[in-house]
């Protein structure tokens, strides 16, 4: 079984420019990512245009779904923001494309200390391989259904509805 992994950007892909304090975008941690995690598996790493999931709009979601149907493996890990995971989710959901689908991403940057980045590309992979097909939001430790998560802004953490 090949992993196709999909980044979109997001906290997750976020670098810190030290000279002004701002988190940006520049080149995908992706591949440094996948290598320090020493995964077995064969991986197919597709990068899109790296944006905060606040600014993705329509035009992107289809990006993304253009892309798992383009697709030929079983499983799909998509690195996305936080912020609008969930309606990414649910147009992928909506398109019943018979992959299994896991959306996963990060409350802090993969370059920062203490992000929870890695582990959680580590358990979305995992269980990217070994639940049935259908879309679902993997953060955390915890597996959602597309269509029964929120992002609790208040706490930090996703949960059922």
């Amino acid at each position: 079984m090949t992993l196709r992994i999909i980044a979109t950007g997001g906290t997750f892909d976020k670098h810190y420019n030290e000279l002004n304090g701002v988190l940006g975008f520049a080149d995908s941690h992706l591949p440094a990512v996948i290598a320090r995690s020493r995964m077995t598996v064969p991986v197919e790493l597709e990068v899109l245009p790296l944006l905060d999931s606040l600014d993705m709009r329509d035009p992107d979601r289809q990006r993304v779904l253009a892309s798992c149907q383009a697709a030929s493996e079983r499983a799909i890990v998509i690195i996305h923001g936080t912020d609008t995971m969930r309606e990414t989710a649910a147009v992928l959901g909506a398109a019943e494309l018979g992959q299994t689908i896991v959306l996963t991403g990060a409350m802090i940057p993969y370059e920062i200390a203490n992000s929870d980045a890695l582990f959680n590309l580590g358990f979305a992979c995992g269980v990217a391989q070994t639940l049935p097909a259908g879309v679902y939001v993997a953060m955390n430790g915890q597996v959602f259904p597309w269509d029964n998560v929120t992002k609790n802004r208040a706490a930090g953490v996703f949960q059922p509805l």
